[in-house]
């Protein structure tokens, strides 16, 4: 399972294009046991990738509801 081991998940970031879930990076950021000035940074990182993630499934979203009432006309 990707969600517990960050090999993993950049593998398959690298392999299918599959962004982990935030609250997934936010628990091997925990798991990690960072020194406070490296867990700072990636803690800025990281809520910028949470807002693009968020960002990213809006986007989505909108997406498919247009093609749920495309397909829903047909």
């Amino acid at each position: 399972m990707y969600h517990y081991d960050p090999e993993t998940a950049l593998e398959e970031l690298k392999e299918d294009g599959t962004l982990p879930n935030p609250v997934h990076v936010r628990d091997m950021m925990i798991r990690a046991q960072l020194d406070p000035s490296h867990a700072v940074g990636l803690s800025r990182q990281f809520h910028s990738y949470q807002q693009a993630f968020t960002d990213a499934q809006n986007v989505a979203r909108g997406i498919l509801d247009e093609l749920v009432k495309v397909h829903g006309k047909s």
